[in-house]
């Protein structure tokens, strides 16, 4: 568990203007994990409070920063005490409300030292799977809102990227050039190779193509997605539709996931998503395995909260890593690891029934 102190003394090491060259000089960046299977990360967007028992009204034992990582022992159902949600994450030291923690994992890769052709263009889709890893930009200055406001530019766990070059730093440490072939702003990145597994063909290759009628429902009375083929359920899982209100309790009807039937329209491994004004916006890289199903409403990757089950979005269907891209696999229009993105004419592909 990282202490406040520990946190800005790594933050530290972040400050000032970061080149090329002073990455590719230094490993200083490279973060020691807490050894455990499972890790939890805070990705509340501010701070979290460790706890002596599961409910908002325990003991205070401590403050948990934006990113710091801990060991997840367990979820357990504990006291809302008016919060929304009863999930609460144990660690060896106390609990922290699961809402605001992404489950993760510490699996650094062995990386590659030349670029495979899959297809025309020389070039891979990547996972990060390690907790985060930070960027330093190839093509300053920044273009993406999200980059010109972050304080130290990272990606999480999970999150999907084009890698399109390779470069060996000074310490013998491999680099990869970090991209997004779909909705970029053209900000570049390089951040070390450790943190990328390479997707294969067979993970990208679809799920029981030849089943007919397959549907999706998505309840949002109880906010569950279920898929079938015909009258038979072949995949449930929990998710977060739209949000019903803002932060500052305001009903916010436009952020409502669109009800009725709507046919997939379009298909990405990974997409860079933007929309919204400037106090409700956002603008987020990476999001993995998405199909889009309405203007503006896609069944997508989360990284950023863990609050399944409860409304949460600006109008997607936000899923679990594993479960978006089983559902990515699954629906049509297939979609092939190159381009990786399809777009489909009407009819369209699945449907999607968001009921209420």
């Amino acid at each position: 568990m990282l202490t406040r102190r520990e946190f800005l003394k790594r933050g530290a090491l972040f400050t000032g203007a970061l080149t090329l060259g002073q990455y590719l000089d230094t490993d200083r960046f490279q973060v020691v994990w807490p050894d455990a299977e499972l890790l939890g990360r805070n990705c509340a967007g501010g701070i979290l409070n460790l706890r002596a028992k599961p409910s908002p009204n325990g003991q205070l034992l401590a403050t948990i920063y934006e990113d710091s990582v801990f060991v997840w022992i367990r979820e357990v159902i504990g006291d809302a005490g008016g919060l929304y949600s009863r999930k609460w994450v144990e660690t060896p030291d106390g609990y922290v409300y699961s809402p605001g923690v992404q489950m993760v994992k510490n699996l650094p890769n062995p990386t590659i030292e030349t670029l495979p052709f899959i297809g025309p263009n020389a070039g891979f889709w990547a996972e990060v799977t390690i907790p985060y890893v930070d960027l330093v930009q190839a093509n300053p200055p920044p273009r993406s809102p999200w980059l010109s406001q972050a304080a130290h530019p990272r990606l999480y766990y999970s999150q999907v990227v084009w890698i399109d070059d390779l470069r060996k730093g000074s310490q013998g440490q491999m680099l990869y050039r970090v991209n997004e072939r779909y909705g970029s702003y053209g900000d570049v990145f390089w951040a070390t190779g450790e943190a990328f597994r390479p997707i294969t063909v067979e993970e990208v290759s679809p799920i029981n193509p030849d089943a007919q009628n397959k549907k999706i429902v998505v309840d949002v009375n109880h906010q569950t997605l279920v898929c079938y083929e015909g009258n038979q359920e072949v995949y449930y899982c929990q998710v977060s539709t739209g949000a019903l209100y803002d932060r500052n309790g305001t009903r916010v009807e436009e952020w409502a996931t669109p009800p009725g039937p709507h046919p997939i329209s379009r298909k990405l491994v990974s997409i860079h998503m933007a929309g919204g004004g400037l106090d409700t916006g956002w603008d987020t890289p990476g999001i993995g395995w998405t199909s889009l199903f309405s203007e503006g409403a896609a069944i997508h990757s989360t990284f950023w909260h863990n609050a399944f089950g409860t409304p949460k979005s600006h109008g997607c269907v936000n899923c679990k890593p594993e479960d978006s891209k089983w559902i990515f696999r699954w629906t049509m229009p297939i979609v092939t690891y190159e381009p990786g993105d399809i777009t489909v004419q009407m009819p369209g592909g699945t449907v999607v029934d968001v009921v209420y």
